[in-house]
């Protein structure tokens, strides 16, 4: 998705329906990139939705299912991503629905956090959210730089 990357952190509020607003700065973008259809499915190491513009999801979607069927580990990604991806559409108000398996998944109730991650976004129960990044900053594990990144400046 060249130049639609997402970003930033998004306080949302789930209606009684389960429908939240996507933030007015990525609606035009998810509009014209492809026509408001998306793929949500869950995180397979976090209590999160993962949020694809559908073009983005096709092509992983047809990388998970080349895994090896044979290999446990692949298996349990190809059953959990695949399985639970759902095709939703932005509608006209720049609302889109999750259907109450997803919510249940990422025990989203009324507020979340929208979570940009370059070509897609996170949607995180806001408490849940707050806990792990504030474990993820307290954490001296956690920002040990990998040797990948140790040569990038920021």
């Amino acid at each position: 998705m060249p130049n639609q990357v997402f970003r930033g952190v998004n306080n949302i509020n789930l209606d009684a329906k389960g429908r939240l607003a996507i933030p007015v700065r990525y609606r035009e973008r998810l509009a014209q990139h492809c026509a408001g259809e998306m793929v949500v499915t869950i995180d397979t190491e976090e209590t999160c939705l993962l949020i694809y513009p559908r073009p983005e999801w096709e092509d992983i979607q047809r990388r998970v299912e080349n895994l090896s069927s044979f290999e446990v580990a692949s298996r349990r990604v190809q059953r959990l991503l695949i399985g639970h991806a759902t095709d939703i559409q932005m509608d006209g108000s720049g609302r889109i629905l999750l259907t109450p398996p997803l919510r249940e998944y990422a025990q989203l109730e009324k507020k979340g956090v929208l979570l940009g991650q370059g070509a897609k976004l996170e949607l995180w129960n806001e408490e849940h959210w707050l806990a792990r990044r504030d474990a993820w900053l307290s954490d001296p594990t956690c920002l040990e730089i990998p040797d990948e990144l140790k040569s990038l400046s920021l």
